[in-house]
């Protein structure tokens, strides 16, 4: 969609409020680490944990999360949740591993992989993010003589990291095209703070962002998207869930459950755009104007297998998974 039909982002611009986004996610970084293991004295509510540490980071797609909290959806369930901002998907693994995180947000594809890998034995205990229009695309410099995915065979695309969703989306849009990416020869990992600057410089061709960035490269008047991953054929794609381990969601099912009540609760509300948008400069630099411009997804209620078995059949096509997963044993549905 053009500038003109989308709207100028008014305020202060979304390049300035992003480009300290990594320092950003530090300060905003809170203490405390959870204990993976239950143990805790149970509260009123007869939860085994009645404070977790969640991990987290300042995008759209962890709204409803920032709403669970402020609305007192979790302190109804007689739970206390800490959070912790993270960079990405690897770090909430890591974390989760090492039992400084009980519960977080994340991709499912980092996720899968960790299990396949046998690095994590993940649950899955809330579905978080799925794309819509504008949410992840792939864009170029304004003047550049690209045109779609087919023209840029053989140039740099720069993604957040390799073999994971962002490569992975591209590849299959691309697939479309007649187009096929190779995974080291055609990606160049970016930061996503860091996609305009590397656009402006010339060092990649090509960036797959995800919002706040698409609307922030758009804006600047730096870059313009050729394909939008939010349309077929990765459209409705599942993103991010939230994600713990087999032991903790062994030993604290009725913590578990009351985290999904209330994240079921916040998933609800955040069908309603409005809400959303009064959300998000909650917990980030955006502007109340710059939230009203953002290109925003879906927010699933429920774990689907169904749903999230597109991603594994996605990862095998690609070759990011050798052997198929079955998604099911993953998913934690004793909440709503």
């Amino acid at each position: 969609m053009a500038r003109g039909a989308r709207g100028r982002l008014r305020g202060t611009s979304l390049r300035a409020v992003l480009a300290p986004a990594a320092a950003l996610a530090l300060l905003l970084a809170t203490a405390g680490c959870g204990d993976s293991g239950g143990g805790g004295a149970a509260d009123g509510k007869g939860l085994e944990k009645a404070t977790i540490t969640v991990g987290t980071m300042p995008v759209a797609d962890t709204a409803p999360l920032q709403l669970a909290i402020a609305k007192g959806f979790f302190k109804a369930e007689g739970l206390t949740v800490r959070t912790t901002t993270l960079q990405g998907g690897a770090e909430s693994v890591g974390r989760l591993r090492a039992g400084a995180l009980d519960i977080s947000f994340g991709n499912y594809v980092s996720y899968f992989l960790a299990h396949a890998n046998k690095a994590l034995d993940v649950r899955i205990v809330a579905d978080a993010f799925a794309l819509a229009p504008k949410t992840h695309a792939v864009l170029v410099r304004k003047d550049s003589p690209v045109k779609s995915l087919k023209d840029l065979e053989g140039k740099k695309i720069g993604v957040n990291t390799k073999r994971n969703i962002s490569s992975l989306l591209v590849r299959k849009a691309a697939e479309a095209e007649g187009v096929a990416f190779d995974e080291d020869a055609d990606f160049a990992e970016v930061d996503m703070p860091n996609m305009e600057t590397a656009l402006k410089s010339g060092s990649v061709d090509a960036v797959q962002a995800a919002e706040p960035f698409v609307s922030a490269i758009e804006e600047s008047g730096t870059g313009r998207v050729v394909a939008d991953l939010g349309r077929p054929p990765t459209a409705g794609f599942p993103i991010a869930g939230y994600a713990t381990t087999a032991r903790f969601a062994e030993r604290n099912k009725k913590t578990v459950e009351a985290f999904q009540r209330a994240m079921a609760r916040a998933q609800k509300q955040a069908a309603d755009r409005s809400t959303v948008v009064r959300t998000l400069p909650d917990y980030t630099r955006i502007t109340p104007d710059q939230a009203a411009q953002l290109h925003l997804g879906g927010y699933p209620v429920a774990l689907d297998p169904a749903r999230l078995r597109r991603v594994v059949d996605l990862m095998r096509e690609f070759g990011y998974l050798r052997r198929t997963l079955d998604v099911e044993p993953l998913l934690v549905r004793t909440g709503p």
